[in-house]
């Protein structure tokens, strides 16, 4: 979809369908709004007077304009009440009105910039929150559908009606929400990818490819530089399968310094049957996601070196398939990591944290000074939180209330648990340094605790996304399948890093 920005008069734009808003509880109409009920004869009025339009949030009304505007239709989209408008709420109005004019037909729709000028709304960070709507709320994966009925309309064009003093601001924010909106588009694509596409070696393809296009630096290790870097934990999960695993790294340079300001690290199983310790059949084929906290550091380190954030950032993705063979690793296993450290093996499902651990400690080697780490660990986070809210776990609380902070610009939800040392005993191994479960009770919060012991003092905040990278329905602008969960959030926290250093004088 192309996204523009065009100097006119909303009730001058030929489209299918023009897009303006009301509040709940608000009895008089924007400017923009109140012209397009002006010019259909009050029909927006009489809507609200009759209570057919609301505005209450995520309400949209399609009211048919029969050639009294060059638009066919005219969508009335709810914000809800004015005085608790936020982005947010903006990005899902637009992706639910997207949506509906998409069904009936619409290819070509133009809007106000919503919500602007209201509480910490500007014309820039609403075109952002536009563009980030649409684009999100419009995602559809049908590349393995073949017959004709399965495929959806698809909108075109979404152009933002502005007069000439805000076209500036205007296309600066939809430029950024684009960018941001793509990357969080990406890790979709590569979370609802069947596992059989979604490969190890198909990841490190896609990174190298990213590094190509958006001036990255990339490496990919395969099995025998893992073996020379004492990879393993990583190549003890790898055991099982006939795919080889990749481990894959990706680095920006925002600034002329040589070091690394943040270390973004994905889990990548790009398939997880349990191993040995075999999972339920049930809902199994939704392990081909168990890579999508690798796709996130991939897609964000995208968007971050395309906004040209003043920070080095690396991203980090150990790779590979975890599944039952004759040579799988076992239960009673012991696997030795990259940092020394041994592990006892209780269940080969907790595999993920297994690859991260020598990811962790890549990262650390290679100096990094903050570390996030994004992963669908453990169904306890999921039974905890459900599929509204990530989990995060962290060891400095300064990170932290970073990530908070990115999160809730971006509007991906996200919790602090605790992490407390008690939770530490759960782990501890009779024949291991450490045992790679702590049992069911805390489950999420004694995974985190394994992280913690490759972190060794770094910043660090673990992210556990294991209920938040699947959605089994639209809603706003998460669409049914893959969320990109937490593509956004990474960005603006990076972004805002990258304002903390350039405020302090740092280059």
């Amino acid at each position: 979809m192309d996204i523009k920005v065009a100097i006119t008069a909303i009730e001058k734009i030929k489209a299918d369908a023009i897009i303006v808003n009301s509040f709940e509880t608000e009895k008089s109409l924007e400017k923009d709004t109140a012209t397009i009920d002006q010019a259909l004869g009050g029909a927006i009025s009489r809507l609200m007077e009759k209570g057919e339009i609301k505005g209450k949030l995520n309400e949209t009304v399609i009211i048919y304009t029969l050639g009294k505007l060059p638009a066919d239709k005219v969508a009335v989209a709810g914000l809800g009440k004015k005085a608790e408008l936020t982005h947010n709420k903006v990005r899902g109005a637009v992706a639910e009105t997207c949506r509906l004019l998409r069904n009936k037909g619409a290819t070509t729709i133009a809007t106000i910039p919503q919500g602007a000028g209201i509480n910490a709304i500007t014309t820039e960070s609403s075109a952002q929150a536009i563009a980030e709507g649409a684009l999100l709320g419009l995602y559809t994966f049908r590349k393995h559908m073949t017959r004709a009925e399965n495929k959806t309309g698809e909108i075109k064009e979404l152009t933002i009606i502005s007069d000439s003093g805000m076209k500036p601001s205007l296309e600066a924010g939809a430029k950024r929400g684009i960018i941001i909106a793509e990357a969080a588009n990406l890790a979709r694509d590569m979370v609802n990818e069947p596992a059989n596409f979604m490969t190890p070696t198909r990841m490190a393809e896609i990174a190298v490819k990213l590094a190509e296009t958006h001036g990255l630096e990339v490496s990919v290790f395969d099995q025998e530089q893992m073996a020379e870097m004492g990879m393993g934990a990583l190549l003890g999960v790898a055991q099982g399968s006939r795919q080889p695993p990749k481990f894959i790294v990706l680095n920006y340079k925002g600034n002329s310094s040589a070091g690394i300001d943040i270390a973004l690290i994905g889990k990548g199983i790009t398939f997880d049957s349990g191993g040995i310790s075999l999972k339920p059949s049930e809902k199994m084929e939704e392990m081909k996601g168990d890579m999508a906290g690798g796709a996130s550091v991939m897609a964000a380190i995208s968007a971050i070196a395309q906004l040209k954030a003043r920070v080095n950032v690396m991203a980090i993705v150990p790779a590979t398939e975890n599944l039952p063979d004759g040579n799988a690793y076992k239960p009673g296993d012991v696997l030795k990591a990259m940092n020394g450290k041994t592990i006892e093996i209780i269940s080969t499902d907790a595999e993920g944290r297994l690859i991260l651990a020598d990811a962790l400690s890549y990262a650390r080697k290679q100096g990094a000074k903050q570390m996030i780490d994004v992963a669908t660990l453990t169904g306890a986070c999921k039974v905890a939180l459900g599929d509204v809210t990530t989990g995060a776990f962290p060891n400095n609380q300064a990170l932290m209330d970073m990530v908070i902070a990115a999160s809730k610009e971006s509007g991906e939800y996200i919790w602090q648990m605790p992490m407390f040392d008690e939770y530490r005993e759960q782990n501890k191994s009779d024949v291991a340094d450490i045992k790679n479960s702590g049992g069911r009770w805390g489950g999420a919060i004694t995974a985190a605790k394994f992280l913690e012991e490759f972190v060794e003092g770094t910043p660090w905040v673990h992210l556990d996304i294991a209920g938040t990278d699947l959605a089994e329905k639209d809603r706003g602008y998460i669409v049914k399948g893959a969320t990109g969960i937490p593509v956004r959030t990474l960005i603006a926290l990076v972004l805002s890093m990258a304002q903390s250093e350039n405020k302090g004088g740092k280059k």
